[in-house]
């Protein structure tokens, strides 16, 4: 399939540089489309940079005071206030305090609900594409507001660690409902796939089965009290919403920012002396080793994101490219991770790189769940003949999982939506 003409995307990639790079292409009814690369990539090489359609930050992320911007998620803490907060020390210092980009400054709130944004220039844009229908005004603390009460509900059934959001969902009804070419957003949205199920696999996504009927249904009721638009009425029938629900589950690309982060990269780029290199690459691993005992893994402000063009890479457990957020916010840079040639299909892992080091089977289990696909990458394929065992990770998990199901009879959680 050709690269999308539809004028949306223009406001998403680089149209010039998307062009001489790579195209869009139609395989076939099981993988749909695949990204291809038009000339030779060299490995370390941006292969583009895209905005998303929307994005959100994770509810429980922003809940646990990981401040973002509303619209374009750059972190608002300064360096040296996001290291005190991770690693417990209210009186820690951090050398080099220049090279923190935060310009607190320029950060703005909506005065009606007061959402907070980076600057002025994305206050607007967020007011101009869907806060309008969003922002709760005086009633953004009054848990019996539809907005509120949809957002709570998620949150007592998708604990943290978060890799969807109901509000990713709530934002693209927004962008309906505010725009004055409300088709032009429909059709935009179309492009991404959005199937509850593999038919010619007999997969069907594992947070669309009967186990999470009712919670799916209590959702759905919440979302139309909340959102409901004539022009989309269709994403408002069980079937509608369980569509919706599948497009972000298996599209969204989690995106993660970082002043702190920002700040480490900027101090390792500084040159300097043998001695205070040393004295200061010290700190930042004491630093760190703080902040994991403190905090965990939980560092970045994090949430997801619909991109275009991203949506359209495969999957490879061996994979010639990866997604980052080198500028503090939502722009996606595509980087190569090998050389690519012309006509190579470039290919991210929607795995991480714990559940990359699992078994064959592990790996498929996680794909067939989630992304609805039986991976055939180099790997997997020379693989094939290794017995269907599950990592030995998996099965602890799987453990852990039932000893706590047996314990608290609690009802599943959607976890991994």
């Amino acid at each position: 399939m050709a690269a999308p003409q539809d004028d949306m995307f223009s406001l998403c990639v680089d149209p010039g540089k998307v062009s001489s790079c790579v195209e869009v292409r139609f395989i076939d009814k099981i993988k749909g489309k695949g990204l291809f690369a038009r000339r030779s990539i060299k490995k370390g090489d941006t292969i583009f940079v895209e905005r998303p359609v929307v994005s959100s930050q994770f509810l429980w992320n922003a809940l646990y005071k990981y401040r973002a911007c509303e619209y374009c998620m750059r972190a608002l803490e300064g360096a040296e206030e996001n290291a005190r907060r991770l690693s417990g020390k209210p009186g820690l210092s951090l050398p080099y305090p220049e090279l923190c980009r935060v310009q607190a400054d320029r950060h703005q709130a909506c005065p009606h609900c007061q959402v907070m944004y980076c600057s002025s220039e994305c206050r607007q844009a967020a007011a101009d594409q869907y806060h309008q229908v969003l922002c709760l005004g005086p009633a953004h603390e009054d848990p019996d507001h539809p907005i509120n009460k949809l957002k709570d509900a998620w949150r007592s059934m998708h604990y943290p660690p978060e890799s969807s959001s109901i509000t990713l969902m709530a934002k693209m009804v927004a962008v309906v409902k505010q725009a004055k070419d409300k088709g032009r957003w429909q059709k935009l949205f179309s492009q991404f796939c959005s199937r509850t199920a593999n038919e010619e696999e007999e997969i069907a996504h594992k947070l669309l089965g009967e186990k999470f009927k009712g919670q799916l249904a209590l959702l759905q009721g919440l979302f139309t009290s909340a959102l409901y638009e004539d022009h989309l009425s269709r994403w408002f029938t069980p079937e509608g919403f369980r569509s919706l629900f599948s497009l972000v589950g298996t599209n969204g690309q989690g995106i993660g920012t970082s002043s702190l982060s920002q700040w480490v990269h900027a101090c390792d780029a500084l040159q300097l002396p043998v001695q205070q290199r040393e004295q200061l690459d010290s700190f930042i691993d004491q630093l760190y080793k703080d902040i994991e005992k403190e905090t965990g893994d939980f560092l970045n402000c994090e949430g997801s994101g619909l991109f275009l063009l991203q949506s359209s890479c495969n999957h490879s457990c061996i994979p010639n490219a990866e997604a980052a957020f080198p500028d503090n916010n939502f722009l996606l840079h595509l980087s190569a991770l090998s050389d690519v040639q012309p006509g190579e299909e470039i290919c991210i892992s929607y795995l991480d790189c714990c559940q990359r080091d699992r078994s064959r089977h592990s790996r498929h289990k996680t794909l067939r769940e989630n992304y609805l696909f039986v991976c055939s990458c180099a790997r997997c394929t020379s693989q094939a003949d290794e017995a269907d065992v599950t990592s030995e990770e998996d099965e602890e998990e799987e453990g852990e999982a039932e000893g706590e199901a047996e314990g608290d009879e609690m009802e599943d959680e959607m976890t991994d939506v």
